[in-house]
């Protein structure tokens, strides 16, 4: 009996593709064919922290309104009480993905929707999914639109410092740029396109929106469990909180050319290397936030360490050797602004140190972007960062651009003056940040130190009189007309 039962299950083993494993005729098993990754994905997840999440709210929808399900009033209530647009605009998505006949979401309904948003982890899905959650129609984006979805964007990424919410009265100046850059004076555009534009132009700006949301979603049931909203515990966000300039100086008001809300939007269009991960510390995060931050580390941005002020012309004076002495030897990647007249700014991002050579220079990160009147990146490749200021026989001045017969940007040697495609400016204004650690400034602090002090040393060195008679001072006092003097005793 046994063997009959031995040879009937080896026989469905054969027939069976999906089985794991099969027997053979003479009793031994061998490993067949694995469940392909896209049948995983589509498996539930079964989340614990969902489970527990649907259950809460599930039971607040009950005392409060008498409703079985998840109503919009407690998902944003209790999930997003700071940003009820964002959770209006993701509360509709999910109950369109339902089908949901009702004005709210039942507790399958909602577990499965946000064990699917969970799910989701490349970024080219993460960007389609926030636009389709914030447009008007399935294929139309409006301004009014897009520029709702990056103002939720820099709310959530600004709201989340230790010192406190960051705000920038620059703004709605900055999110103007990215419109007109986007819409081209069009009211709408489908989302198509926008998912194009925004993947070219600041990839990694809208993932934080995203995995704040995957963060309130899977840890909000601890706190809510103790009745206690802090849904920013152990979140880490990715904007340089910049160094800020003395407000007044001679009675003039000088605020940097790179404002906080830029720096944002550089931080979401830059690559990584810009951005210097550094671990926030939240205090008061209990063991078991702690002990969930390992499984959110790859879904959470980390905070850069802060850009700091290299060189500011308004401050140090404009010219070339005004901009090599503040800016050479630094070892870190920098953001060089340029304004000029008419208000156009560009921004030059060096992933090197930057240096003096006839040979163009610059690793694959070398970057430039178009920051007003319109937000745009210009140009993304390696070699193509140019700066001769002594070596003759070579163009004179800094260019940026891969094609040297054409560059995109081109500075004369005077800094005076800034071509761009070939239309002439008068550049008026030049901003260095360092954006590396704070070890790259200390050692360009270090060499310029070691500068002085050599120098000094230079000035004071005694000569003796066989070095007297050959020194080229020498020879130009004798020109000038002054006496001879004796060679026993040479100037000190």
């Amino acid at each position: 009996m046994g063997h009959n039962q031995s040879h009937s299950t080896s026989i469905k083993s054969r027939d069976s593709v999906r089985s794991t494993a099969s027997v053979t005729t003479n009793g031994s098993r061998k490993i067949s064919r694995t469940p392909s990754a896209s049948s995983i994905q589509e498996r539930p997840l079964n989340l614990l922290p969902i489970e527990k999440l649907t259950k809460i709210l599930s039971s607040k929808c009950q005392a409060q309104e008498g409703i079985n399900g998840v109503t919009l009033k407690v998902f944003t209530q209790y999930l997003f009480p700071r940003y009820p647009l964002f959770a209006e605009k993701l509360f509709n998505y999910f109950h369109k993905l339902s089908k949901s006949k009702n004005s709210y979401l039942t507790n399958s309904s909602f577990k499965q929707q946000c064990e699917r948003f969970l799910a989701v982890l490349d970024d080219d899905t993460v960007r389609k999914i926030l636009v389709q959650i914030f447009a008007s129609t399935d294929d139309n984006m409006t301004r009014e639109d897009m520029y709702s979805l990056f103002m939720s964007t820099y709310h959530v990424s600004m709201d989340h410092y230790l010192g406190g919410p960051q705000m920038c009265v620059a703004i709605n100046k900055t999110l103007t740029a990215v419109m007109e850059s986007c819409f081209h004076k069009k009211s709408s555009l489908s989302c198509q396109y926008i998912v194009h534009w925004i993947e070219a132009n600041c990839p990694r700006l809208l993932l934080t929106l995203h995995r704040y949301a995957v963060h309130s979603l899977a840890t909000s049931y601890r706190t809510l469990e103790t009745d206690e909203l802090d849904l920013a515990a152990g979140l880490e966000m990715a904007t340089p909180v910049l160094e800020q300039p003395p407000p007044f100086k001679d009675g003039k008001y000088h605020p940097h050319l790179l404002q906080m809300s830029m720096s944002w939007l550089l931080a979401g269009a830059l690559p990584p290397l810009y951005s210097r991960p550094q671990r926030a510390n939240s205090p008061g995060d209990s063991g078991v936030a702690l002990s969930s931050q390992a499984f959110l580390m790859k879904l959470l941005c980390a905070v850069p360490s802060h850009w700091i002020s290299l060189y500011d012309s308004e401050e140090n004076g404009i010219g070339a050797n005004r901009f090599t002495h503040h800016v050479l030897a630094y070892k870190g990647a920098t953001l060089c602004l340029l304004k000029v007249d008419g208000g156009s700014i560009f921004c030059i991002g060096s992933p090197n140190e930057w240096k003096e050579s006839h040979l163009y220079w610059g690793g694959e990160d070398a970057i430039l972007f178009q920051l007003f009147p319109k937000f745009l990146m210009l140009e993304r490749s390696s070699k193509t960062l140019y700066l001769n200021l002594s070596i003759r026989g070579y163009p004179q001045g800094l260019r940026v651009g891969k094609d040297p017969r054409e560059p995109i940007i081109s500075i004369n040697a005077g800094f005076d003056k800034l071509e761009y495609r070939k239309i002439p400016y008068n550049l008026e204004r030049i901003e260095v940040w360092g954006c590396g650690d704070q070890a790259s400034r200390d050692a360009q602090l270090d060499v310029k130190k070691w500068e002085v002090k050599e120098a000094e040393r230079q000035r004071n060195v005694k000569l003796s009189a066989a070095d007297w008679l050959d020194h080229p001072d020498r020879y130009l006092l004798e020109l000038a007309g002054r006496p001879q003097y004796n060679n026993q005793n040479p100037p000190l």
